[in-house]
């Protein structure tokens, strides 16, 4: 079994959704979309921080190969991974919402603690 969710998509069209969902969480501080897309978004958005934190140019470069926008990367070494200096892991928030209107997803808000 594969260790993450194919969320039904080409893993092309995976990775860009999943880059862009990664990109606009640490650019907005917050995301509303469906659980299961909340969690691997989760997972990788634990990463970069983690990147952030370790702040040497390797986990930069790592990050830019990853996060889609120059700025948001300046952004998470700069203002968001100073502030988890102290913390081990746990970075993220997954609230429940509400199911969705069109065909019942259940919708939550991931956000940074």
């Amino acid at each position: 079994m594969a260790g993450y969710r194919k969320l039904r998509r080409p893993s092309d069209q995976r990775r860009a959704m999943l880059r862009n969902l990664v990109t606009s969480f640490l650019e907005h501080g917050k995301i509303m979309t469906t659980e299961t897309r909340a969690k691997e978004t989760q997972s990788i958005a634990e990463k970069m921080v983690t990147l952030g934190k370790r702040g040497d140019l390797h986990a930069r470069r790592q990050a830019l190969a990853y996060i889609t926008k120059e700025d948001v990367v300046k952004r998470l070494f700069d203002e968001i991974a100073p502030k988890y200096t102290e913390r081990n892991g746990g970075y993220t928030r997954i609230m429940k919402v509400a199911p969705r209107r069109g065909d019942a997803a259940e919708v939550v808000i991931l956000e940074l603690v």
